[in-house]
C-alpha cells in the first residue's frame, strides 16, 4: 500500500489525553456523583431497564486505582455511518487495555453489529492497530446498521461472548446505536452473563449531545471539511460574480452542521430546519426569504451569493411534511396500481388525483424532478427517501419563480444563475482534526477505564471540550439518563433523545444577530484546510458552536 507523507506524519501523532488520564492507570480512581433518571418518561424507562436504570454519574480522578485485577477480553463494534476519529476510539481502547495488562485482548467485530451476531472478527495486535492511528474512515473493521433489538439476537450475542470469554463490548455509534447498547447492557445484566456494555458518542450530525455530552465525535472534522469547501465556493463566487450557489449539507434530523458551517463561513443565507418548524414557514415563505437576499444584492450590483441548506429541511416545512405523509399513505394503499403504470405522465396524474386539494397544490409547484423523487425513490418500507430529495434544487427553482414574478412587477432587475452542491460523504471519512484525534482517543481510553471498574450500560464521557485537553474531564453517564419514549414504526420505543438546534442557544443567537448583514453584504470568511501542524491556536481549535456554547462556563 502506498503511503502519503501526511499519512506517515499522522501515524506518528500522539493524541492528547485529559490531564487526569495522563497520570497512569494505576493512579486513577472513581468519584461517584448523583443518581440519575431519564430525561422523560421515567416510570416507563425504569420499568424497561430495571438492572441499569438510575445509576450514578461518575468522573475519574487522581488516586489509587481500586479496580479488580482480571484478564479483560473486550469486543468493539463500529455502528452506523462513518465519522472521522473512529479509528482513534479503537486505538485508545486498545492502548489502555494493553497498558493495564499486555495479556488483555481486543476483538474487533467486522461490519458492525452483524459481525457480533455472525462471529466475524479479528484479534487486534500492535502492527494492525498502528496502520490506522489518527486516520479517517471505519475501514479498520468496517461498520453496519444492523440493529441489536430482539431476544434472539441478544441470545446469539451472549453465546458469542461466552465462546471468546468476552468481558465487555464497546459499541461506537450514534443515538440509535447507543440505544441498542443500552438494551443489550440490560439483557446482559438481567441474564447474569457478566458482560459489560459501554457506548461511545459518534455522529457528524451533532445531534447526540446534551448537558453531559458536549459533542459527538466527527462533528468537528466534518464541519471543518464542509466549511473549507464552502469557503472555496465563496471565494470563487466572489471572483466570478455571476452565480448563486445552493449548498446542501448533511443533517436530516437537526441543523447543527448547517449552523456550524454558517458560523464558519458567513454565507448570505442559511436555513435552519428547527426555525422553519417553529415559525411554520411554507415553501413560498422560504423562497421569498432567499429571494429577498438575491434582490437586495442585485440592487447593489451583486448578482451572486451562497445559500446553505440542511439536508432534512423539507421535513420541517409543515405543508411539505403533510404532502410526504399523504403520498406515503396513498402509495401504501395503492402501490401495485401505481407501479403498474408505464410512464411518468400517468403516474403524475395518479398522484395528483389521489391527493387532497391542499397537498395537490403543493405538489403542483414542485419541479418535475422533485415530484419524481417524492414518488419513485422509496425506501424498503415504501416511504419517501427524504435524504435523496434534492432540496438545493427545489429551493433554487422556487426562488427562480419568485424572481420572475418580481421582475415582471418591476421590483427586481438582475441576473440569477443558480449552481448546486451537496456535501455529505466528503466529510464522513476525512483525516480527523487534532481535536477529533484527541477526543476520540480519550473516549476509547476512557471506555476501558469504565470497563475496568465494572460499569455497564454507560456512555464514555469526556467533557469541558472547549478548553485545552489538559483540562478535559473524563467519566461516564448511564445511557438511560439520555432516554425517553418515542413512537417508532407504530410502537412506543425507548430511544436516546436527539438534540436539535436550540433556538435560544448562543450559537443560533449569534447567527441570528448577524444574518441580516450577511444576507446583503459580502461578509464571506475562508476557513481553509484543516491544520494539523503549527500553533495550538490554529491546530487545536474547536468548532464555533462549542466555543459559543461554553463561552460562559
Amino acid at each position: 500500500m502506498n503511503i502519503t507523507p501526511l499519512q506517515t506524519a499522522r501515524y506518528e501523532y500522539t493524541p492528547k489525553l485529559p490531564g487526569m488520564l495522563r497520570n497512569g492507570i494505576s493512579e486513577i480512581c472513581v468519584k461517584e456523583g448523583a443518581e440519575t433518571q431519564s430525561v422523560a418518561d421515567q416510570d416507563k424507562i425504569k420499568a424497561l431497564f430495571p438492572n441499569t436504570y438510575g445509576k450514578r454519574e461518575i468522573t475519574f480522578e487522581k488516586g489509587t486505582n481500586s479496580a479488580p485485577a482480571k484478564k479483560q477480553v473486550v469486543g468493539v463494534i463500529l455502528s452506523g455511518g462513518q465519522a472521522p476519529g473512529g479509528h482513534n476510539v479503537v486505538s485508545g481502547l486498545y492502548d489502555a487495555l494493553k497498558a493495564t495488562d499486555p495479556e488483555n485482548v481486543l476483538i474487533g467485530f467486522k461490519g458492525g453489529p452483524s459481525g457480533l451476531l455472525e462471529d466475524d472478527y479479528i484479534i487486534f495486535d500492535d502492527a494492525y492497530i498502528d496502520q490506522y492511528r489518527n486516520t479517517g474512515g471505519f475501514d479498520i473493521i468496517g461498520s453496519g446498521r444492523t440493529k441489536l433489538e430482539t431476544e434472539e439476537q441478544f441470545e446469539i450475542a451472549a453465546k458469542v461472548c461466552e465462546k471468546h470469554g468476552i468481558t465487555a463490548i464497546v459499541i461506537i455509534g450514534g443515538d440509535d446505536s447507543n440505544t441498542n447498547a443500552a438494551v443489550l447492557a440490560e439483557y446482559m445484566a438481567a441474564h447474569g452473563t457478566g458482560v459489560q456494555v459501554i457506548g461511545c458518542p459518534k455522529t457528524i450530525d451533532g445531534d447526540l449531545k446534551n448537558e453531559d455530552i458536549d459533542a459527538s465525535f466527527g462533528f468537528d472534522t466534518a464541519t471543518k471539511t464542509y466549511s473549507e469547501l464552502i469557503g472555496n465556493i465563496e471565494r470563487d463566487c466572489n471572483s466570478a460574480k455571476k452565480y448563486w450557489h445552493f449548498v446542501k449539507v448533511m443533517g436530516r434530523s437537526a441543523s447543527h452542521v448547517a449552523l456550524e458551517c454558517a458560523l464558519e463561513t458567513q454565507p448570505n443565507v442559511c436555513l435552519i430546519s428547527e426555525e422553519v418548524a417553529a415559525k411554520k414557514q411554507s415553501l413560498s415563505e422560504i423562497a421569498d426569504y432567499i429571494a429577498d437576499s438575491v434582490e437586495a444584492r442585485a440592487a447593489l450590483g451583486m448578482n451572486y451569493g451562497v445559500v446553505i441548506i440542511p439536508e432534512g429541511v423539507v421535513e420541517f416545512v409543515p405543508e411539505f411534511s403533510a404532502l410526504i405523509a399523504e403520498i406515503n399513505e396513498l402509495l401504501a394503499k395503492n402501490g401495485e396500481a401505481f407501479n403498474a403504470l408505464k410512464n411518468w405522465a400517468d403516474k403524475h396524474s395518479f398522484i395528483t388525483n389521489g391527493l387532497r386539494e391542499k397537498a395537490a397544490d403543493v405538489f403542483s409547484v414542485l419541479d418535475p424532478t422533485i415530484q419524481q423523487q417524492l414518488c419513485l425513490d422509496r425506501d424498503p418500507h415504501g416511504n419517501v427517501q427524504v435524504s435523496l430529495i434534492e432540496s438545493e434544487k427545489l429551493f433554487s427553482a422556487l426562488v427562480g419563480v419568485k424572481l420572475k414574478k418580481r421582475a415582471a412587477e418591476g421590483s427586481y432587475i438582475g441576473k440569477y444563475n443558480p449552481q448546486h452542491h451537496f456535501f455529505g460523504y466528503e466529510g464522513r471519512c476525512a483525516f480527523p482534526s487534532n481535536f477529533d484525534a484527541d477526543y476520540c482517543y480519550s473516549l476509547g481510553y476512557n471506555a476501558f477505564m469504565l470497563i475496568s471498574y465494572g460499569f455497564n450500560g454507560y456512555l464514555s464521557k469526556v467533557s469541558n471540550l472547549s478548553k485545552p485537553a489538559e483540562e478535559w474531564v473524563a467519566g461516564g453517564i448511564p445511557i438511560t439518563k439520555m432516554m425517553n419514549m418515542e413512537r417508532r414504526h407504530g410502537e412506543d420505543k425507548p430511544v436516546i433523545r436527539k438534540a436539535l438546534v436550540d433556538l435560544e442557544g448562543a450559537p443560533f443567537k449569534y447567527f441570528e444577530a448577524h444574518r441580516e448583514q450577511w444576507s446583503v453584504e459580502t461578509c464571506y470568511t475562508f476557513p481553509g484546510a484543516i491544520q494539523y501542524f503549527g500553533p495550538s491556536s490554529v491546530c487545536d481549535l474547536t468548532t464555533r458552536t462549542l466555543a459559543l456554547e461554553q463561552a460562559d462556563k
